[in-house]
Parts: structure tokens; sequence; C-alpha cells
């Protein structure tokens, strides 16, 4: 019972930081890992243990499945090259540099510094895409740094299982082995992904039921991920591939009045989720500081240093291939290449690796070093969720990349005019063949060419279509004070009133934002 009390403290203390957050504009994670800590530091506070089990099983899938829908399939192909070389050759050489800067300035062994250099080898695509949600990055850059993110845990994941190996058993890994387990990750996880999203399109197809969607929809990720980790696969590569293939064809699939739903539920799901996640980073760091053995107080040093090589190290990996996703193809850009690094955060996932090291060697004795490649990788985290994510978007902006408001703007309007005119194209064509009563094929159309009228009102400056929505707002709230009328006159049974407003919230909700 102490136990769930715990975690609906946390919930709600979670939910109230990320709710303030928004309010400041200042990003959810920096200040939930700030809270975290605090509240670890508030005298009394119990000790937080948290099982690797819990976060890789609970709380990952979801959060990677709804950052692979979001990932565009298009803009994929276009940077696949530069993504497949962070993922392989950037892993592997942030491992084989924090693992020699870590025997040299910690008191760690070999095999333990390799450890460590494995855990914080990759970025985290749930911190990457919690920080870059809000950033308005040309599609490319964006895509980028997202999809790094998500594809490089089959390689992370390879070298932090033979870094353990060797830890604990003291002895060598062929690497013909390490290429085997590769393969099995990320092949047997892409296969069990494509499997999952083929089946859930199949029932889907078939499912017309919002209820019934929503299960489905949370369910996936849960599903792909248990039946990959099942069959000794990347659980993680599962989850982002069935993610990417039903975010491409889900619009497919449903309706919009289950769209709007399912966004909805999995608004709720992801906020909870990522509030509670990122303030169990803070809470941890003062609980595994104070089980650090005698002689480790050069950790916020050591830990500084090691972060500090990540970040310039993806700095100059990145500058070559910068040329690939910028403006100016073939040429190099210190600008994407500076954004880029400062966007590819640590966060649960080696927050999750590190726990799950094991606690003694195979013979028996207590594995050296754990504590403090906990501490360590807890502190890199705190540092580049801190540091990076509070100044991310000034460097964004800084650096010249970030698209304009007018751009976007000028964007969504040039294709809500190509939609319209798509929209009256078919009315002419309808009202051709005549199958179609004129007075409603007159109907729609005024609705249609009011949105195309120009936007340079003499009276107040307002485009035509936001004067529409606001009037067509004020009318949806005439309608529901009357149906409240109805219904508070018994002329009308509840149920009747329940679909009725559900009707006037839909279209309300289809007019967009004012």
């Amino acid at each position: 019972m102490r136990a769930v009390g715990a975690v609906l403290l946390l919930v709600v203390l979670a939910t109230a930081v990320a709710t303030g957050a928004r309010r400041w504009r200042i990003p959810a994670p920096s200040l939930l890992v700030l809270a975290g800590i605090a509240v670890a530091l508030t005298p009394g506070a119990p000790a937080l243990h948290i099982a690797p089990e819990t976060i890789g099983l609970v709380v990952l899938p979801p959060l990677l499945y709804a950052s692979a829908e979001e990932l565009s399939l298009r803009d994929l192909r276009s940077v696949w090259r530069p993504v497949t070389i962070l993922a392989f050759g950037l892993v592997l050489a942030s491992a084989a540099l924090v693992g020699v800067l870590a025997a040299a300035l910690t008191p760690l062994p070999a095999s333990m510094a390799f450890v460590l250099g494995a855990v914080l080898a990759s970025t985290d695509p749930v911190a990457v895409t919690a920080l870059g949600r809000r950033l308005a990055l040309p599609g490319r850059v964006q895509v980028l740094v997202q999809a790094e993110s998500l594809f490089n845990d089959a390689t992370s994941l390879v070298l932090f299982r033979v870094a353990v190996t060797v830890a604990v058993a003291t002895g060598a890994v062929g690497w013909q082995a390490a290429g085997g387990q590769f393969v099995l990750l990320a092949g047997g996880g892409s296969a069990i992904g494509a499997a999952v999203a083929g089946g859930v399109t199949l029932i889907r197809r078939r499912t017309t039921d919002p209820v019934l969607e929503t299960v489905i929809a949370l369910v996936t990720p849960y599903g792909a991920y248990v039946l990959a980790e099942s069959a000794h696969t990347s659980g993680v590569t599962a989850v982002v591939v069935a993610g990417v293939l039903l975010g491409r064809s889900g619009h497919r699939l449903t309706d919009a009045r289950i769209r709007l739903q399912l966004h909805a539920v999995y608004a709720v799901v992801v906020f909870l989720l990522e509030s509670v996640v990122f303030s169990i980073v803070g809470l941890e760091l003062p609980t595994l500081v104070r089980e650090l053995p005698g002689g480790s107080g050069m950790w916020p040093l050591q830990a500084l240093a090691i972060a500090t090589v990540l970040i310039a190290l993806r700095v100059f990996w990145m500058l070559p291939l910068s040329a690939a996703v910028g403006p100016s193809r073939g040429r190099p850009s210190w600008r994407i290449a500076a954004v880029v690094s400062w966007a590819g955060t640590r966060g649960v996932m080696p927050l999750a690796a590190a726990l799950s090291i094991p606690l003694a060697a195979e013979d028996g004795t207590r594995l050296p070093g754990r504590p403090l490649v906990l501490v360590l990788t807890t502190a890199v985290v705190v540092f580049t969720l801190v540091v990076q994510g509070l100044s991310l978007a000034p460097v964004v902006n800084r650096s010249g990349l970030a698209l304009e408001p007018e751009h976007t703007a000028r964007e969504e309007e040039d294709a809500r005019g190509a939609l319209t005119r798509a929209g009256l194209t078919h009315l002419d064509q309808l009202a051709d063949l005549e199958t179609i009563p004129g007075h409603v094929v007159d109907r729609v159309r005024r609705g249609l060419e009011a949105r195309l009228e120009p936007h340079d009102e003499p009276a107040a400056g307002t485009p035509a279509l936001v004067v529409y929505r606001e009037l067509r707002r004020e009318v949806i709230a005439v309608q529901g004070d009357e149906l409240r009328r109805l219904y508070d006159d018994h002329r009308i049974s509840d149920t009747t009133r329940r679909t009725l407003q559900r009707d006037l919230d839909l279209e309300e909700t289809g007019l967009g934002t004012a």
C-alpha cells in the first residue's frame, strides 16, 4: 500500500511540475529532473530504488511507440545514410572514447569502464523526442535527430551485453559472436515489429468500435516489446518498427472520430509517463550518491568531463554528415552539426541499462565499480537533460535553423487553399453528374468558397477563415445552450443529449485552433 501511495504522489508531483513547465515555456524534462533532485534532497525523503524491468516494460514501449509514429517515413528515406552512420559508427566511437576516458580518470577497472562507455554510447529517444517536440527545426534535421535516437538501440545493446559479459566473466568475447548478436537483436526485432504491425493492421481494418481501437493502440507497443524480448531480440527495435509502419498507415485504418479519441488518449499517456520517468531520473541521483564507497568524491568532475567529451565527439562526427541534411547540399555546416549534437541528449534508457548491471561476478564476488557506474551514468543524464535541455531552444534560435512562424503559417495557408480547391473541383464534378440535390451541393460549396476569400478584412484585419471559425463557435455555443435547455425541460433523454453534445464537440474540434 505504501508503494502505491508513493507512485500516486509521484504522479501528482510530476504532473504539477510538467504543467508549470508548459506555462513557463521551460522544457518539461529539465524541470522534472530538477524537481526530482529537490525532492530527493528533502530531509526525510525515502530512498528510491527503481527496478530496470519496470522502466523497460511499463514506461518505454508507449513512449517509443508514440515517438516512432511521429517519424516521417518519407523524410527518413532521405536521411537513412547519415542515420546509419550515426547509429553504428558514432555509437562505437562514443563507447570506445568514454571507456578510455573513464579508465584514465576514474578508479574503475577497464572492464567496468567499457560498460560505462556502452551505457552512455547512444542518445535516448524518449529524451530527444520530449525536448525536440516544440522546436521548429527543418524536417530533415528533425528526422535525423529523432531517427538516430530510435535506431541506435541495437548497436548500443550489443555493446552493453558484450561489456557486461566481459566484466562478469572476466573473459573474452569474440567479435564474431557479437556480430551474430547484433543480427539477432536488430533483424529479429525488426521482423517481429513488422509482423505485429501487419497483424494490428488486419485487426483494425475490421474494427469500428472506438473503445476497442483505443485498447488495441495501447496494447500494440507492449505486445511488440514482450514478443521481441521473449524471442531474445530487441524489444525497443520491435516497438520502433511497429510504430513507424503503423504511423504511416494509421490514417487509413480509422475514421476522424476514432483518430480524435486515440490522439487524446495517447497524449494523456505520454504526458503522464514522461512526467514520471524524468522525475525518477532526478530522484535516483541523490540516492545513488549516498551509496558510493569512499574515495569517489571526484564523480561530479568526472561526469562533467565525460559529458563534454560526448558532446565534442558528436560535433566533429556530425560535421561531415551535415552536408547531407543541410540546405546547401555537399557543404558541411557547423550550425547543423552544433544543433544536432546539442539535441542528442541521454535519458531513461541509459539509466535502465545501468540499473540492470549484475551485482556480482560469476565467481560470486561483488562487481567492482558498479555504484560509480550508476552515479556517473545518472549524472551525465541529468547534465544533458538540464544543461542541454534548458539551452537547446536558444541554441536552435541562434543557429538560424529554426523555421519562422510566418513560414509555417504560409505553408498551412497554401495547403488549406489547395485542399479547398480540390473539394470545389469534386463538387463541380458531382453537380455535372446531377446525382446529389443541387441545394446540398450549393450549401457545401458556399462553406468552401468562404475559405478562399481574401485575408485582408478592412474592419479588423482578421482573416475571413478566422472570422468564420469564431462565428461557427458562437453558433455551436448557442446550440449547446439550447440542448441543455431541452434536457432540463425533460423534452429529450440523457442518451439523446449525450449523442448530440458529442456531435457538437466533434464539429467544434474540427474547426481547429483560432
